[in-house]
């Protein structure tokens, strides 16, 4: 598997390496891994259609991943403009330089700044290589057309159930880390403790600190190989305040509002009422012999 790999990464000019929506930790760090290792041999881009978790973060180079992997084509849109109010479009070249000119009809006002939208569509990488999911809908991407004339790889413990043409690189493995460990391995890349550290995490997470079904002597193996190679076994971070961005943890006390107090009502004596069966009454009876009566 090794050596079609690497003979498909030797003819790309640039690799495009694509996480699932949602992705695991692990395929996290198995995309991560296999970035940091390309970089040094190869133009490469990391992307995932979902923002990254805080528990992420503890990966060395998460900063790496973006959300946007259009690169090829700009698009200039003017958003909530009318179009019928455009009279015409030109450009020229000044100083090396490209200028667009939108010119409006005779009385309409021309578009805004506020309403100038720039964004990228289309993928210029020839190979794009999948990590992990278990199908198309895991990678949205898959369904445009921004894929057009890329060679479409994937690795993970199952193979792609897909629509299209896809390159299978998977193989059962307690982890999908374990498996690009295997695979830079292979390949003969770059393999520096930054890299083995990922992987290291990637795998313990991956099958439950070894206690997978799917753990075998060749996941041991492979982890002393990232230990050997400078790989760190790194603590979980426990969530704290250094854990998240500027302003999401108010720094000063929150007032405390006071409410009018309302009054209470006072709260009036009930009646005591007396139980027949427990309890006896005397009554004096009114005459000399000053007699008392005994009501049970």
């Amino acid at each position: 598997m090794g050596n079609s790999f690497n003979s498909l990464v030797d003819s790309a000019s640039s690799v495009l390496i694509l996480l699932p929506s949602k992705p695991y930790f692990d395929q996290v760090a198995a995309g991560l891994s296999l970035y940091l290792s390309l970089s040094d041999k190869k133009e490469a881009t990391i992307s995932c259609p979902s923002p990254m978790m805080v528990g992420f973060n503890r990966l060395i180079g998460i900063n790496k991943i973006v959300e946007e992997i259009g690169n090829k084509n700009l698009t200039i849109k003017f958003a909530g403009y009318d179009a019928t109010n455009i009279e015409k479009v030109s450009y020229d070249i000044e100083n090396g330089e490209f200028r667009l000119t939108v010119v409006p009809k005779t009385g309409s006002a021309a578009p805004q700044k506020d309403q100038l939208d720039l964004t990228y569509a289309g993928v210029s990488s020839d190979l794009v290589i999948l990590i992990g999911g278990a199908n198309d809908s895991h990678f949205p991407i898959l369904s445009s057309d921004d894929l057009v004339g890329a060679k479409v790889a994937h690795i993970g413990m199952r193979v792609l159930s897909s629509s299209r043409e896809v390159m299978s690189f998977a193989k059962p493995g307690a982890s999908t880390s374990e498996i690009v460990a295997n695979l830079i391995k292979e390949m003969g890349l770059n393999l520096d403790s930054d890299t083995a550290t990922n992987l290291v995490m990637g795998i313990e997470e991956g099958s439950s600190n070894f206690t997978s079904n799917e753990v075998t002597p060749e996941t041991f193996e492979v982890f002393a190989h990232l230990l050997r190679n400078g790989g760190r076994r790194l603590p979980k971070q426990k969530l704290s305040p250094m854990n998240f961005p500027p302003g999401a943890i108010p720094t000063q006390p929150f007032g405390r509002v006071r409410l009018p107090r309302q009054p209470q009502p006072v709260s009036q004596p009930l009646p005591q009422e007396i139980d027949a069966p427990d309890a006896a009454v005397i009554l004096p009876m009114t005459g000399s012999s000053q007699r008392f009566l005994k009501v049970l």
